[in-house]
């Protein structure tokens, strides 16, 4: 495996794409140290490579695909101010990269359970939905995670099931006709979540029937929650449409914890997955020894072929 020299490569200039920061990273790829060509596309999001390329979110994305990295995501998008949004899309769109994933805002991942059938709540996640029409619009993205909230105790799991199928139909209606996906994402947080395992999600994907409403299958979660990560993503396989990463335990890079992650990467490349797999989780080192280590990390667990 080849270590990069990250030194050269985060030389900075006063002339790249910047939003005004005094101290950008350039942009421009020095011919001898050309990205690495990984085999997934595989998504940083914005803090994991601060130290190396600075605080701009714009010198951010550029050092990203710079190291080869051909996807992004961020889960605050939406609250971004819109001339940012237009500018990640832009810088997006010029270096080749994929939009990932951004949550749609309906008020946090425990509030406003659709399990619970009320109208105010189902009100506000409709009103989250028409919003990131409008910021995928500026960022060119694809798909948005949803977090269904928490459990409703006071009813039958059956008539929960029920409230949440006919609310994601609902929020499909809007996402549909302008060909985005909503992933739905079980989650290991909390007992109290609705929706936690890969099987769940699953039924109640098929329960809306959608293009627009599908699985995000997060590794880490589902170590923690289910296990026997290739089998269960077998089992649902025709309703994944994206994927995000981590280690377990901590939550950190590939290579930092139990997850057999070259084999895991080996049989989602062998399925022919052409989509996002968003690197959702910290780096398990400080400053930029740590963020160079997050890099090599991918590097060899991508070196499957």
């Amino acid at each position: 495996m080849k270590r990069r020299n990250f030194i050269q490569k985060t030389a900075l200039t006063g002339g790249a794409i910047s939003l005004g920061g005094n101290f950008a990273y350039s942009n421009l790829n020095n011919s001898a140290l050309k990205p690495h060509k990984f085999n997934l596309k595989y998504a940083p999001h914005l803090g994991m490579f601060k130290e190396l390329a600075g605080e701009d979110p714009i010198d951010q994305i550029n050092f990203m695909a710079d190291q080869g990295f051909t996807a992004f995501e961020d889960n605050g998008m939406m609250k971004r101010d819109v001339a940012l949004q237009t500018k990640m899309g832009e810088t997006l769109a010029k270096r080749g990269m994929t939009m990932g994933v951004f949550v749609i805002d309906k008020g946090g991942n425990m509030k406003n359970t659709l399990a619970a059938g009320k109208q105010e709540y189902i009100d506000i996640f409709l009103d989250g939905c028409k919003r990131a029409v409008e910021t995928a619009k500026r960022v060119n993205a694809k798909w948005m995670t949803v977090v269904p909230g928490g459990f409703e105790r006071k009813l039958p799991i059956g008539v929960q099931d029920g409230n949440v199928i006919e609310a994601l139909k609902r929020g499909a209606e809007i996402l549909e006709p302008h060909g985005l996906t909503m992933v739905l994402e079980p989650l290991s947080d909390s007992p109290d979540l609705y929706l936690q395992n890969s099987d769940q999600t699953y039924m109640i994907c098929k329960g809306v029937d959608s293009p627009a409403c599908k699985i995000l299958f997060d590794i880490y979660h589902m170590q923690k929650t289910e296990g026997h990560l290739i089998h269960n993503m077998d089992l649902t396989w025709d309703e994944i449409a994206y994927i995000q990463i981590g280690d377990n335990p901590g939550r950190k890079e590939p290579t930092t914890g139990e997850i057999n992650y070259k084999n895991v990467f080996k049989w989602i490349h062998e399925k022919g997955f052409k989509g996002v797999l968003g690197m959702e989780h910290g780096n398990s080192k400080d400053g930029k020894a740590g963020e160079q280590a997050v890099i090599d990390a991918y590097i060899q667990e991508d070196s499957f072929l």
